[in-house]
């Protein structure tokens, strides 16, 4: 009996380099994945999952809590699609650039079930310009949180998370939460400004790769918003990220954020696609 290969596999660690060079024909698309590949491919994060074309890797799929996809095409797309069907009940969320996104959610909705949200149009947007270039202030307060603050920022975290998500991040323990938020402590990647023992305005550097920085999990006080206090902190991590982390910063905002997209375009940030997720 003849037996066709199958144009997909899970990758390894031998294939870190090819995944990471398909990553970087579009960078700030693929950031997110880019990261996790350079973090390491041993399975225990996640799982990539590549699609060849005679011998070539031509396409990514990111299986763990995230579903991703990485330069996919209709065909492609369609294989993808019925490796996914079984990742349903792993997965918490499907993003990345709306063409792909889409297609692959219509491929997998039949068997996926209906979800929570669809966030069809979230621009995608992007700098190489340090804001105090363009005359924008900056707030000086701004600064790296410290592993000794995790607890000040658990609580911002976490308010940020159910006001994006719809739900908390966790129920009972916060142990596997504040260790995901240590994490991002640890390797320099939370922005805060704390005042009196509390934090008030923070962001994050979800992932950085191939020269970009993504940021995500930007947050300010309630009681401060509407102040414009927003803009010059934004201002001031654009600031460090783009001198100390990677000369591309990016982040994607839902379109009816009408007040986060008018801040972002005063730092400087432009769009330069478009991205959705599909929350599950």
């Amino acid at each position: 009996m003849l037996r066709t290969r199958t144009p997909t596999r899970v990758l390894g660690v031998s294939d870190r380099d090819a995944a990471l060079e398909l990553c970087a024909r579009h960078p700030a698309d693929n950031v997110f994945v880019a990261a996790r590949i350079r973090e390491g491919l041993s399975g225990t994060a996640g799982t990539l999952v590549g699609y060849e074309e005679d011998g070539r890797l031509e396409a990514l799929l990111w299986n763990s809590a995230n579903v991703v996809p990485v330069e996919t095409q209709a065909h492609s797309r369609q294989v993808l699609a019925d490796k996914a069907r079984r990742w349903a009940r792993r997965a918490a969320s499907l993003l990345g650039p709306d063409d792909q996104v889409l297609d692959l959610w219509h491929r997998l909705e039949s068997s996926w079930g209906t979800p929570r949200a669809v966030r069809a149009t979230q621009p995608h947007l992007a700098t190489t310009v340090a804001p105090s270039r363009l005359g924008v202030a900056l707030d000086e307060r701004v600064r790296r949180a410290r592993p000794e603050e995790t607890d000040l920022v658990l609580p911002a975290a976490a308010h940020m998370f159910t006001a994006e998500i719809g739900y908390p991040p966790y129920r009972g323990s916060a142990r596997a939460y504040r260790a995901l938020i240590a994490s991002l402590i640890d390797r320099g990647h939370t922005y805060v400004i704390v005042e009196r023992g509390e934090v008030i305005f923070k962001a994050d550097i979800g992932s950085a790769a191939l020269g970009c920085a993504q940021l995500q999990g930007v947050w300010l006080a309630p009681r401060l918003r509407g102040q414009g206090l927003g803009t010059a902190a934004m201002a001031m991590v654009l600031e460090l990220v783009l001198a100390e982390v990677a000369p591309t910063a990016t982040l994607y905002v839902n379109d009816y954020n009408t007040a986060a997209r008018r801040m972002y375009e005063r730092i400087g940030m432009q769009q330069i696609g478009t991205f959705a997720t599909i929350l599950l």
